[in-house]
């Protein structure tokens, strides 16, 4: 029961992450590289806000997603957007490109070495549970992560907002014609998944030292989650999260050995099977 409530905990953080990325490749149709980065820009910003500005964990929790979204719009625009009749490729090795810029730069100014940022003492404590003493901040952020992937996904799949993004994906040009604004549909996006990425970097701080790194193990793992659940499928990225964190928490109980190559081995197995991955369309 231990080990099945820690893989909820670890799927959260894979939910948010492959969210963010499923939301962008949804209508870009780019491979966002830079999501890892943007998760530990997330993390550091909310370190800084507390640092030098003396914010609360909560505001952290509310500005640092917003300052990193209007960061990321600031780039898309600068330069992925250039780049959007070019092959897709392209936009992937601008992505690869700017994550590295972004590490390189945070580890420079911070160094590699791990910076600890404190619990909010509202979530301090925990619960002594018959099989494990559950951290009151861990059970946070598994609620926090199923709230939001749940508003996302209500968001996409009910407001009239969520309807012209899924048609943009589907046919761009006709949606421009009943004049829609794609190309501001395209950059909102990729703010917003930036900004759910930088979410899972505030939720993170706590729990993992705020590092330029903290993002690069987690990107991988972010990317299998999404291959498997069906690239742009918000439905797919989130039950799949959760899926692939539980079965890889018993994994550690069962097979240890196998833990940290489960999730790729279940990708390879799906890819074989189903390409499109287990909630994708055939394109």
């Amino acid at each position: 029961m231990g080990q099945l409530l820690l893989g909820l905990l670890n799927g959260a953080f894979y939910a948010m992450l492959s969210l963010g990325l499923a939301v962008i490749f949804g209508l870009l149709r780019v491979v966002n590289f830079a999501h890892g980065a943007q998760y530990m820009v997330g993390a550091f910003i909310a370190w800084m806000l507390l640092e030098f500005f003396g914010l609360s964990y909560w505001w952290a929790l509310l500005l640092a997603p917003v300052i990193t979204g209007v960061i990321s719009i600031a780039i898309e625009r600068t330069l992925i957007a250039p780049l959007a009749e070019a092959d897709h490729l392209y936009g992937l090795l601008m992505t690869f490109g700017i994550a590295m810029v972004l590490q390189g730069g945070f580890q420079i100014a911070f160094g590699s070495a791990g910076i600890p940022y404190r619990v909010p003492p509202e979530l301090a404590g925990g619960l002594r549970l018959s099989f494990m003493y559950l951290p009151n901040y861990r059970l946070w952020v598994l609620a926090a992560s199923i709230a939001v992937c749940l508003i996302i996904w209500l968001m996409i799949e009910k407001t009239s907002l969520g309807a012209y993004l899924r048609a943009a994906t589907e046919d761009p040009d006709l949606v421009g014609a009943f004049g829609v604004n794609v190309a501001l549909l395209i950059t909102v996006t990729y703010g917003l998944g930036a900004a759910l990425a930088a979410f899972a970097g505030v939720l993170a701080a706590p729990i993992y030292a705020v590092n330029p790194l903290m993002g690069v193990e987690l990107l991988i793992i972010a990317f299998a989650v999404v291959v498997v659940g069906g690239m742009g499928s918000i439905l797919g990225a989130v039950v799949t999260g959760f899926m692939l964190g539980v079965i890889e928490a018993l994994t550690k109980i069962f097979y240890p050995e196998a833990a940290s190559m489960v999730i790729f081995i279940i990708m390879i197995l799906v890819l074989m099977v189903r390409p499109y991955g287990l909630f994708g369309r055939q394109m």
